[in-house]
């Protein structure tokens, strides 16, 4: 099987689990409510060398186990690619040092491998989120690199992953999509942040008059940053601090602590010059999930 039919098989398959769990395919996709919702038993410990592994039914399952060791970025890519197995009905599988940045198309991955991975950036990044993510933040289609990493952080996506997808939507010719993958994220993210050098994973979250009404996900060490002229952040909520930027270009912006409990939601205002009223959004702390899902934040 090659990856066009991967991911023609996935597309239909992402498209009948959005149906049949619920899931509002214009917004971010919560994937561990997703595989509550599917029956599916979620469980998450360090594992070293594992991303994680599903369990069929014929083994006790349906049950995923993910590495706690992940990022969240892609503890939920993980966790899509294993509900994808359990959606398309393929046997127990542990999914060992497949990341598609190393391997993606050299024909190593094996057919159910190729299958659930597609699924993943399917029902993580459907297409009428997609669509509306890009036009909050450029319009329509994306002109720069910049504008793929924005709609990564909209849909808590990898930068890399996205960047595919967009190909496969046809949104983003196969040319371009080659030559922004080999620009490193964190090069992305100082330029959103005016210059600024960012701690280790820490992701950019750029707030624009689009941004008014939404929901930022991020974690400890992410930075909020203003894309207003003159706009300035009202009094901000535990767990959120003024953070100011060391790059050639200031910029106001704030930075998430882990003063914010995970799954917390925070209501921040923004004053902007000349706009009547303050711009409004909401800020959730997402973290990698640990232990079992009773305990995962929702």
């Amino acid at each position: 099987m090659n990856w066009a039919l991967a991911h023609r098989i996935a597309s239909i398959a992402a498209v009948q689990a959005h149906r049949d769990l619920g899931i509002d395919r214009t917004r971010y996709v919560h994937v561990h409510q997703a595989l509550g919702a599917a029956g599916v038993v979620g469980m998450a410990q360090p594992m070293p060398r594992l991303f994680g592994v599903y369990f069929s039914p014929a083994d006790q399952g349906p049950a995923v186990l993910l590495n706690a060791s992940l990022n969240a970025v892609t503890q939920r890519h993980t966790a899509a690619h294993e509900l994808g197995h359990h959606r398309l009905g393929h046997r127990t599988a542990a999914d060992e040092e497949m990341d598609p940045a190393l391997r993606w198309g050299d024909g190593s991955w094996p057919e159910e491998e190729k299958t659930a991975e597609a699924f993943a950036a399917w029902f993580l990044m459907p297409l009428p989120a997609v669509r509306a993510a890009l036009g909050r933040v450029c319009g329509g289609r994306p002109s720069r690199p910049e504008d793929v990493y924005r709609v990564a952080r909209e849909l808590g996506t990898s930068y890399a992953g996205t960047v595919r997808h967009l190909v496969n939507l046809r949104l983003l010719n196969a040319d371009r999509a080659a030559q922004w993958s080999r620009i490193p994220p964190s090069t992305l993210r100082s330029s959103l942040a005016g210059g600024a050098e960012l701690p280790g994973q820490a992701h950019v979250h750029v707030i624009t008059e689009a941004t008014d009404g939404q929901i930022i996900y991020a974690d400890a060490a992410d930075v909020l940053v203003l894309h207003l002229p003159g706009a300035a952040f009202d009094a901000l909520p535990k767990g959120l601090e003024q953070w100011t930027s060391d790059g050639p270009v200031p910029l106001t912006a704030a930075v998430m602590t882990a003063e914010m409990p995970p799954g917390k939601e925070a209501s921040v205002q923004v004053n902007v010059p000349a706009r009547e009223c303050q711009l409004r959004l909401t800020v959730v702390r997402e973290v990698p999930r640990c232990g079992v899902d009773e305990v995962w934040p929702a």
